[in-house]
């Protein structure tokens, strides 16, 4: 891994299709896409899920907003999914593997990663999406719905 690389993992409790339909579906991205204190509406959101197609975000907070605007470079559901982002070049690769027990293990792997986002504080939000995530998934095995 080179310097610009970054690598996240987290094994959910929820199976790998509830987990792919939360990463594509903008219903659900709304819900915990981006770092605690940052919002992303559902009008932000913009998902063609195809080889060539449009991923973005809008992220809204008290101290401004970001918006990602990438495309989708692979789209194999329900186990891969990568986009690089058209601004930086930065490339995420995520990846969901069925643990066979209720469970999905998912990689994020990103490349060409600005400095920015490498920073600790950058990688601690980041982390603090995918606790939101986590919280999103819990409530959806539980019967939730909104």
């Amino acid at each position: 891994m080179n310097g610009d690389e970054l690598v996240y993992r987290r094994v959910f409790r929820a199976p790998r299709e509830l987990v792919w339909r939360c990463l594509t579906e903008p219903a659900e991205l709304t819900h915990f896409w981006g770092p605690s204190g940052m919002d992303t509406p559902i009008d932000g959101i913009v998902v063609e899920l195809y080889p060539g197609g449009r991923f973005e975000t809008l992220m809204l907070g008290e101290h401004g907003s970001h918006r990602m605007v990438a495309t989708f470079i692979e789209v194999v559901p329900p186990e891969r999914l990568a986009w690089v982002e058209q601004a930086t070049g930065m490339h995420t690769i995520s990846t969901l593997d069925d643990l066979g027990d209720g469970r999905t293990a998912v990689v994020i792997h990103q490349r060409n990663v600005p400095e920015p986002m490498r920073t600790p504080e950058a990688r601690a939000g980041f982390l603090t999406s995918l606790d939101k995530f986590e919280e999103r998934l819990a409530h959806l095995v539980q019967g939730g719905r909104t």
